[in-house]
């Protein structure tokens, strides 16, 4: 039971470490975004623009982090009991409900990318 309220924690505190970094780097081009939707670019564009980059940065975030997994199973092997070190269901099931917190936690930020107006945008720098 107290496993089972650590990892729901951790993938609490995951989430929103991964909203955290999706925001900022939305922040950070918000004066991109404006130059390209006065340029004519559509909400549907920048929500694309954006979803496409906070994907780059799931995918990596997901595969350095499985590699790391894999890599420290030896370190960890004393700890499990009745799952094995390797376990593939395990990796699976972990690798899919982060992916699915990355993806809820990077839909804030793709919202307020489309919102962004070009003329506060341009004034802002």
């Amino acid at each position: 039971m107290l496993l089972g309220i650590f990892a729901g924690v951790a993938i609490l505190l995951a989430a929103m470490g991964i909203y955290a970094v999706m925001a900022y780097s939305v922040g950070q081009r918000v004066h991109e975004i404006g130059v390209r939707m006065a340029l004519g670019a559509s909400a549907e564009d920048i929500q694309r623009m954006v979803r496409k980059t906070c994907a780059t940065i799931r995918g990596w975030g997901l595969g350095v982090g499985l590699v790391v997994a894999l890599l420290s199973t030896r370190l960890l092997q004393s700890f499990l009991f009745g799952v094995g070190a390797t376990d593939a269901t395990t990796f699976i099931l972990s690798t899919f409900l982060l992916a699915g917190a990355a993806a809820l936690a990077s839909h804030i930020p793709t919202r307020r990318a489309a919102k962004v107006d070009p003329m506060v945008a341009l004034r802002y720098e």
